[in-house]
């Protein structure tokens, strides 16, 4: 069975893991309303994706907005 030699240094396990962080997510700009929403989401704003409604809004967020 394979064993590590030495103890691996706190300083070469923490460059092994400068990349496995999350990075931030992508927002663009919603083409019906222009609110912020994730890239090939349905916008939680006003229900739109690809130019069409695809979740229909109830009344009462219709008078909100």
């Amino acid at each position: 069975m394979a064993v590590p030699k030495r103890k691996t240094t706190p300083s070469r396990r923490g460059m092994r893991r400068a990349h496995d962080s999350i990075g931030a997510m992508a927002h663009n700009e919603c083409s019906n309303c222009g609110e912020l929403k994730q890239a090939h989401h349905v916008c939680g704003a006003c229900g739109y994706y690809d130019g069409r409604e695809v979740v229909a809004q109830s009344k009462s967020e219709e008078a909100a907005n």
